[in-house]
């Protein structure tokens, strides 16, 4: 074990160790509360899988809550439910991760569960558990995507973004066909290849005694062998601009008229994202933002509003536009008026109160994220995998506060034109209804953040 590095001289302290396995372990004291958080993030999204087996990085997911060698099915929700904590997990395109928060006294059980099931989950995934989760899967996208209205926005707009080889190009939900197509093999190939010590992040936050928890941590997770298979994920990158427009019409049993665009925008972890957020900010989060105020307040042409960034490493981040029309306002109407507020913004860039209120709001976002032991082992975790150094967790906010009013102009310029989106244009079919009264003050950035994670059901 590698003697632990020096904590932050400033901001959350952080030691890092590394098990003799590859397995990454992450610390942070905290005892203002007797409680502690488990992160476990796996090197492992949607973006390493291969045609034909979408969804698979998902599905496993969910058969990772499906009992070891040593906790029975469901087990691992009765054990820590049982000893008052809470539990679940989520993938995403670059990442799975599962998480507990517990009574501090109970840390030990948390460490012991997740070992257990990196360990020797492959003694208890069989035909029946992978045929169960494999109906919960394709239930929960019927309820989410397939069953709802715009429900499939999200993932149409990310095929228009992504070119059709790009390992982007689909959604960690998969298809239908391709869940149906995944076997009990495939599952096991899948678990040998990315659930290895080697391949993961484990940080431990809270109400910790640092010396103690290693222990744990080296009796539990210790023996567990390396795996070496792992292939790396293929190469996300793409010019900065789409180059021109893609536009797809839909006519689809929905409540109204909608306008949503995907733009392309800067990798997460540079300076330009940061710019880009806060441009997204400014134009379309919350009711102060400019979309806001000229489509709902002033021309009254919809009912929400918003612009939210989906921030990912490995390939160009997304802005997520979603504007719901209002009586019998038109998509050109909508089209016209937010393509007058991003070209005025790109000229002009924000004022002085626009960004000291932007910044604001992603700190105020930032800090509540950090308040729990929780929100601060995922993104020690986050910080590891995507970007090689949780200590980079204590820089984030500063760079933020750091970037100019004409870099965010100047992000806006380059990308929030109409050659550089992919528009989904939502016209109501003949027997639906256009709601003319709703009232819809979401903020896409929200509804981003939830599509990009598919979560295990508790």
């Amino acid at each position: 074990m590698a003697n632990p590095a020096p904590a932050s001289p400033r901001g959350i302290a952080i030691t890092e160790h590394r098990l003799a396995n590859g397995l990454r372990v992450v610390l942070s004291e905290d005892h203002l509360t007797p409680v502690a958080a488990v992160c476990l993030w796996y090197d492992v999204g949607s973006r390493h899988e291969v045609a034909g087996r979408t969804g698979l990085a998902h599905l496993f997911e969910h058969l990772m809550f499906q009992g070891s060698a040593n906790v029975s099915n469901n087990g691992h929700f009765e054990l820590v439910q049982g000893a008052g904590g809470s539990l679940n997990g989520t993938t995403s395109f670059e990442r799975t991760n599962y998480f507990e928060t517990m009574p501090a006294h109970q840390l030990e059980l948390a460490l012991w569960l997740e070992a257990d099931r990196m360990g020797s989950l492959l003694a208890a995934l069989d035909d029946t558990s992978m045929e169960n989760q494999r109906d919960v899967v394709k239930n929960e996208r019927r309820q989410r995507y397939d069953n709802v209205p715009y429900g499939t926005a999200f993932e149409k707009l990310t095929a228009l973004s992504f070119p059709g080889d790009h390992p982007y190009h689909h959604t960690p939900i998969g298809s239908m066909a391709d869940l149906d197509a995944a076997t009990l093999d495939d599952a096991r190939a899948f678990f040998r290849t990315y659930y290895a010590p080697n391949n993961a992040v484990l940080s431990v936050v809270g109400d910790i005694d640092p010396e103690q928890t290693i222990a744990w941590v080296e009796k539990y997770f210790g023996s567990i062998p390396a795996h070496d298979g792992k292939q790396p994920p293929r190469s996300g990158e793409l010019p900065d601009t789409i180059g021109r427009e893609i536009r797809e019409q839909l006519h689809e049993d929905v409540p109204s008229r909608a306008l949503m665009a995907a733009y392309r925008l800067p990798h997460d972890g540079t300076r330009e994202a940061d710019a880009a957020d806060l441009a997204l900010t400014i134009l379309g989060s919350g009711e102060s933002s400019r979309l806001y105020n000229r489509l709902v307040r002033r021309d009254r042409t919809a009912v929400a509003a918003g612009f939210g960034l989906l921030r990912l490493a490995g390939a160009p981040s997304l802005g997520w536009l979603d504007v719901k029309t209002s009586g019998d306002a038109t998509l050109d109407q909508i089209e016209a008026a937010v393509d007058e507020e991003l070209a005025r913004f790109a000229a002009e860039g924000p004022t002085p109160e626009e960004l000291e209120r932007a910044q604001a709001q992603i700190e105020r976002e930032w800090l509540d994220r950090l308040t729990t032991v929780a929100g601060r082992a995922d993104e020690l975790c986050r910080y590891a995998v995507l970007f090689g150094d949780p200590k980079l967790l204590n820089d984030a906010l500063p760079k933020v506060l750091d970037v100019t009013a004409e870099e965010v102009r100047a992000v806006a310029e380059a990308r929030l034109h109409p050659a550089n989106r992919a528009v989904l244009a939502y016209e109501p079919t003949a027997d639906a209804v256009v709601d003319t009264d709703a009232t819809d003050d979401s903020d896409a950035s929200d509804d981003t953040a939830a599509t990009e994670e598919e979560g295990a059901a508790v």
